[in-house]
C-alpha cells in the first residue's frame, strides 16, 4: 500500500516555473515507477512524465519535454515535478501516481492513468496568460 500527497500548486504567470512534490508512503516505494499526470476541466487524464523506480531513467509526453523534469528520492520518499517555461494550456490538477514498472530500470513505462495503482489527492496548477 502507498499512499501519495502531492504539494506546491499554484498560480504563475506565462513563462514561470513551479515545482511540485509528492510525498509518499511505504515501505516499498522504491519498487514503484511513479508518475506525474494531469486533468483539465473537460478533459482525460494526461500523462505528463514517469520515473523509474531506481531513478535511473525518465520519460515524458512529447509535450513538456525539455521543460518539465521528475526527480525522486528514495530515502525520503518524495518525488518532485520541476515545471519551467509554463503555458496556459499546462493548467489543470496534477497528480502523482504510483505504478508497476514493466521494463527492467526504466526500459519501460506505462502511460494510462489505468495502469496506476495508487494516487494522490491531486494539486491545482493555473498559469496566467
Amino acid at each position: 500500500q502507498v499512499q501519495l500527497v502531492e504539494s506546491g500548486g499554484g498560480l504563475v504567470q506565462t513563462g514561470g516555473s513551479l515545482r511540485l512534490s509528492c510525498a509518499a508512503s511505504g515501505r516499498t516505494f522504491s519498487s514503484y515507477a511513479m508518475a506525474w499526470f494531469r486533468q483539465a476541466p473537460g478533459k482525460e487524464r494526461e500523462f505528463v512524465g514517469v520515473i523509474s523506480g531506481s531513478g535511473g531513467r525518465t520519460y515524458y509526453a512529447v509535450s513538456v519535454r525539455g521543460r518539465f523534469t521528475i526527480s525522486r528520492d528514495n530515502a525520503k520518499i518524495t518525488v518532485t515535478l520541476q515545471m519551467n517555461s509554463l503555458k496556459p494550456e499546462a493548467t489543470a490538477v496534477y497528480y502523482c501516481a504510483a505504478g508497476p514498472e514493466p521494463g527492467v530500470d526504466g526500459t519501460y513505462f506505462y502511460t494510462n492513468y489505468y495502469q496506476y495503482n495508487y494516487w494522490g489527492q491531486g494539486t491545482q496548477v493555473t498559469v496566467s496568460s
